[in-house]
């Protein structure tokens, strides 16, 4: 069983059998359906089945003769209004199945952003001639969480608030220039991070390290989507499962700028989460891309 099921309020499954029913319950009360058919003729669909307002299950697979369904694979997803990231997505297929990745290279991260393509089908039906990179895109990132913990926030005033702001923007135009082979921004993002490096090597002997480093956002484990982070509160609800019943904490962090909703089971969270506090924990990135209207 898909192991960030329990995220989205599924838990309490046990077994195959409970996993079939499941699967044959988003097939047959679908909220919506998708079809495509490939070169060869051969007709797909994706059901999509919503337990709370944005979180649900997702079945893909194939029809055969006589229009019987066989599914290849299913994801639980959780989906995002905002818009976390104007910048170019570069899409690529999994080489074990059906399903696509999206690459996205914010300069306000630090770090090249791999999240599951949510709207798989929507990218097949608008891509032409297998074009991987797309331009004039959005992207709105969401994430599920299997553990989670909530820590107080770092006390600062507005100026500080304000000055750190500041620095961000400053950083985010050094790193797009540094990528774009400016040697100057090259230079100074090496002697920022020597001084950064210098100045917590001081502090930490005598400091926490959640102290001083308020968010982050790396890689985690050996999947490319999955990242550990820390980010701020800016939202968070309590919703529920109406399958199993389980609550399901809907949490909307702002890490490095970026914005994503991020959903946990309450079991699985430790700590009581309010606007201001920072949620830290290790997370499964998905993404849906909003495409540019054609005119």
């Amino acid at each position: 069983m898909h192991k960030f099921m329990r995220a989205v309020g599924l838990a309490g499954l046990q077994g195959r059998g409970a996993l079939e029913k499941l699967l044959e319950y988003c097939v047959q009360h679908a909220d919506e359906r998708e079809y495509i058919k490939n070169e060869d003729d051969e007709m797909f669909a994706q059901f999509t089945k919503e337990f709370a307002p944005g979180l649900g299950v997702v079945v893909y697979g194939q029809f055969k003769s006589g229009n019987h369904f066989i599914y290849e694979y299913y994801y639980p997803y959780i989906k995002s209004e905002g818009i976390s990231s104007s910048e170019d997505i570069t899409v690529e297929q999994h080489a074990a199945t059906d399903s696509y990745a999206g690459v996205c290279d914010d300069p306000r991260v630090g770090i090249t952003m791999i999240f599951y393509l949510q709207n798989m089908m929507d990218y097949l039906k608008i891509s032409e001639n297998g074009q991987k990179k797309t331009t004039g895109t959005s992207v709105a990132l969401s994430a599920l969480s299997t553990q989670g913990t909530i820590m107080l926030p770092i006390a600062k005033t507005p100026n500080q608030k304000r000055l750190l702001k500041k620095k961000r923007q400053a950083r985010t135009r050094l790193v797009s220039s540094a990528r774009n082979g400016d040697e100057n921004a090259i230079e100074s993002l090496t002697l920022d991070d020597m001084n950064i490096y210098t100045t917590i090597s001081d502090k930490i002997l005598k400091e926490d390290v959640y102290t001083l480093v308020d968010n982050y956002f790396m890689p985690y484990g050996v999947e490319c989507d999955q990242y550990s982070m820390m980010g701020e509160i800016t939202d968070y609800r309590l919703t529920i499962n109406t399958y199993t019943k389980e609550p399901v904490y809907i949490l909307s962090v702002k890490c490095s700028d970026i914005d994503m909703d991020i959903a946990i089971n309450r079991k699985d969270l430790l700590g009581e989460p309010a606007v201001g506090r920072r949620f830290k924990g290790n997370i499964w990135l998905q993404g849906h891309i909003i495409f540019p209207e054609k005119k």
